[in-house]
């Protein structure tokens, strides 16, 4: 906390993550803004000027944090930010945004009922990870973080001079130091806390600057196959030695840790049914005002919806379902008020109250790029904008769906489009599929095509095709065939006596061209 000229006890709600490129959308958003501000890449004067223009607003709209990674480096925005009222918070140079927006998220969404901050109850049902990490941290005279199976962190407790590199770095969201990783795994660490419920000693590494340890599994289930694994509890001994009784604390933790992950695990249930029944996952007939007031969002005024689908090979679904969660905080950090939700092999995004189809494409091409640097994990994206209220949001998902359906739109459109934009790539998949799923509008003397071809090797429909899709340029299809373009001209021939037509002749053309993209090759 560099500054907070209202105090420390001023409530926050909202928490909103912003890029350059966002600052004026938010500066002309009319009523509150979101309570706590991530700015993200933008400079000092940028930075200074938005809270002037945010100042000049009545003090009910402001915001009332300010996160920042160079809050320290400059006295501009320091002022700024106290003549505006604003608590300025400066974030560690190292820290990932993605990490720091995801736990200021989770500490809003705590519950703290009617406890101190101070003395959690662990058998309250409002328990969270964080005051189950500061609990432990005090029973045991060490530092707590708790992380996932992928060892990021969900919750750790306060931290003082003692901890160390690997403590730091897994807060900020980074790797701990590569050479103590591969000691851990020499030493069997990592397998030892997934396949058993016993607290693991690690002892210190003085050469790495790396402190002793415990650590424990999170489980659901007893041992066995039925057991999964939920995430691990670290304990870290300080300046001062560990109680005792540390590791009794840790298995004690582990229990009461699953039981908080599983719960989250298992929350979603009633909102995820209401959401998949706002986006027409379960048929007609639903009551969109009682969904609307169930989950807070305006029945009118327009809206966006976008999709998601993996593209390519190596179970794309199964990773972007992974990534969902990502998925869903950039969408929170794009809009507060955003609703996310993993349909199938799709996920799907609404944004109640924005409409505007260019700032969406914007956010979408960034977020889609991301994916692929970050998780190499390529997806397409569908926009359907503006969306007349939430009435209208499952015809939304619909049109989302038809062009993420066609393949050619992304050929036609790029990775993120419109129904508009891909019309025709969308309109022509949807007649190919029509015409493949009717056998009464299969064209049999294409049988017969594929019966000259298993019988002489001859390749006439695939010079068909290629000829077709080159307009008919015969010298461009024979490059593309690597045939002599005579060789070509033959088989054209062979091909208008197989099947009675004529190349030349435009309906014979188009007809043999749709045939061709929507009837199988015969086998037989």
């Amino acid at each position: 906390m560099v500054d907070a000229p209202a105090g420390e006890r001023v409530p926050v709600r909202s928490v909103v993550l912003v890029e350059p490129a966002d600052l004026p959308e938010h500066l002309g958003a009319d009523g509150a803004l979101p309570a706590v501000y991530l700015l993200v890449g933008v400079d000092a004067e940028a930075t200074a000027r938005w809270l002037h223009t945010v100042g000049e607003r009545d003090s009910g709209q402001r915001p009332r944090v300010l996160m920042t990674k160079g809050a320290n480096d400059s006295p501009a925005v320091r002022s700024a930010a106290h003549a505006a009222g604003i608590a300025l918070v400066h974030v560690h140079r190292h820290a990932r945004w993605d990490q720091v927006f995801a736990l200021v998220r989770r500490a809003l969404d705590r519950s703290p009922g009617q406890r101190t901050a101070d003395e959690p109850d662990l058998l309250a049902p409002d328990t969270d990870l964080f005051a189950l990490a500061q609990v432990v941290a005090r029973e045991t005279d060490g530092m707590v973080s708790i992380e996932d199976p992928h060892s990021h962190v969900l919750a750790y407790s306060a931290s003082d001079a003692s901890a160390d590199q690997l403590r730091i770095r897994s807060i900020l969201g980074r790797e701990g130091p590569g050479d103590y990783l591969r000691i851990l795994r020499e030493w069997g660490v990592f397998d030892r806390v997934r396949r058993s419920d016993e607290v693991v000693d690690v002892p210190e590494h003085p050469e790495l600057d790396i402190r002793r340890r415990l650590v424990v599994g999170i489980r659901r289930g007893a041992d066995g196959a039925q057991s999964r694994m939920l995430g691990t509890i670290w304990l870290q001994q300080g300046d001062r030695p560990l109680r005792p009784d540390a590791a009794q604390v840790l298995r004690g933790a582990s229990a009461v840790a699953a039981r908080i992950i599983a719960r989250g695990l298992d929350a979603p249930s009633t909102e995820a049914l209401l959401i998949r029944r706002l986006f027409g996952a379960h048929g007609e007939g639903v009551d969109v005002p009682s969904v609307a007031a169930a989950l807070n969002l305006p029945v009118a005024g327009p809206a966006a919806v976008i999709g998601f689908a993996p593209v390519g090979a190596d179970d794309p679904a199964a990773r972007l379902n992974a990534s969902s969660g990502l998925l869903r905080l950039h969408a929170s950090a794009f809009r507060d008020d955003s609703v996310t939700e993993v349909i199938g092999d799709r996920v799907y995004v609404l944004l109640p109250g924005y409409h505007s189809e260019a700032g969406l494409s914007s956010w979408a091409r960034r977020l889609v790029a991301q994916l692929e640097r970050s998780r190499a994990l390529i997806v397409r994206a569908a926009i359907a904008a503006p969306v007349a209220g939430l009435t209208a949001v499952a015809g939304a998902r619909a049109e989302v769906d038809r062009v993420l359906d066609s393949p050619a739109a992304a050929t036609s459109g790029g990775r993120v489009t419109t129904l508009a934009d891909a019309r025709t790539a969308v309109l022509l998949t949807e007649i190919v599929d029509l015409i493949r799923e009717r056998p009464d509008l299969h064209d049999p003397r294409l049988r017969t095509l594929d019966e000259y071809d298993r019988t002489h090797a001859a390749e006439l429909r695939v010079s068909a095709q290629t000829y077709l899709r080159a307009h008919g340029e015969v010298s461009t299809a024979a490059a593309e065939l690597r045939v002599h373009p005579n060789t070509l001209r033959y088989r054209l021939r062979r091909v208008e006596a197989i099947l009675g037509v004529d190349l030349t002749d435009p309906a014979d053309r188009l007809l043999l061209e749709i045939q061709l993209a929507a009837v199988p090759v015969s086998l037989r």
